[in-house]
């Protein structure tokens, strides 16, 4: 079966992200761009800017990984759904109970910060 281009999730860009967590809304940002053909990405928020490892996509699911030192020193790893330029998941820090992500792409361009 071969994928609708349609439903092809083109992740390169920089999205605003909110993570809705058991401790209140986080808002932070991923950039999402190729280096020799190799999808790369990096999160801003709270003040530390993260490498994103582990970067899949899969028709129109996108997963990564991350780790964070603020406000917590935490592990995490997404599984969004991208609609044009929304996206919808979750984030998961270890066992703890998954928070809700929600995002849109922004419009103008920007780089991924080397």
């Amino acid at each position: 079966m071969t994928a609708d281009p349609a439903r092809t999730a083109t992740i390169e860009g920089v999205w605003d992200l909110t993570i809705a967590t058991p401790v209140g809304r986080i808002r932070a940002a991923v950039a999402f761009g190729r280096e020799d053909d190799t999808l790369v990405g990096v999160a801003s928020g709270a003040g530390e800017d993260v490498p994103l490892r582990d970067i899949a996509v899969d028709g129109a699911q996108v997963t990564w990984k991350q780790s964070v030192t603020k406000p917590l020193r935490l592990n995490l790893a997404f599984a969004v759904q991208i609609e044009g330029d929304t996206l919808e998941g979750t984030s998961r820090a270890g066992r703890l109970p998954a928070s809700k992500v929600t995002g849109t792409r922004r419009t103008t361009p920007a780089r991924v910060a080397e």
